[in-house]
C-alpha cells in the first residue's frame, strides 16, 4: 500500500475506515475509523445524524477513488476530529450528472 506525503510532512498510511448513512438525511455519511467506532463521536453529533446506519468497512489509502470526497481530506480529518461527514450533494451538483437537453426537439412528434 502507498503513502502520500501530507502538507504536515506526516505520511498518509492505510487505515481501516467504518461508512454510516444518516436516518434522517438523504446522502449524509459518516466516516468513522473502524478501530475507534462510534464510541469517541460527541454525543451533539449523533443527535443531529441520528442512529447511524452501518453502510460498509473499507482501507482508506491514498490512491482510493471516494466518489465524491479527496481521501487525502477524509483522512486528516478522520485524524483531527476523529470523524469525517460526508454532506449531500447540493441541487446544482445533482442537475449537473444529468445528460443535456437535446439541441431541437423536433423529433418528440
Amino acid at each position: 500500500m502507498g503513502a502520500l506525503t501530507l502538507t504536515t510532512g506526516q505520511f498518509m498510511q492505510a487505515i481501516q475506515v467504518s461508512a454510516y448513512r444518516s436516518p434522517k438525511k438523504q446522502e449524509l455519511y459518516l466516516f468513522v475509523p473502524q478501530a475507534d467506532g462510534l464510541e469517541k463521536l460527541p454525543k451533539e453529533l449523533l443527535v443531529m445524524f441520528g442512529q447511524p446506519q452501518f453502510v460498509f468497512d473499507f482501507t482508506l489509502t491514498p490512491e482510493r477513488k471516494m466518489a465524491r470526497e479527496d481521501a487525502v481530506e477524509v483522512y486528516q480529518a478522520l485524524n483531527t476530529k476523529g470523524f469525517y461527514m460526508q454532506m449531500p450533494p447540493h441541487e446544482i451538483e445533482k442537475l449537473s450528472n444529468y445528460a443535456p437537453p437535446p439541441e431541437t426537439l423536433d423529433n418528440i412528434y
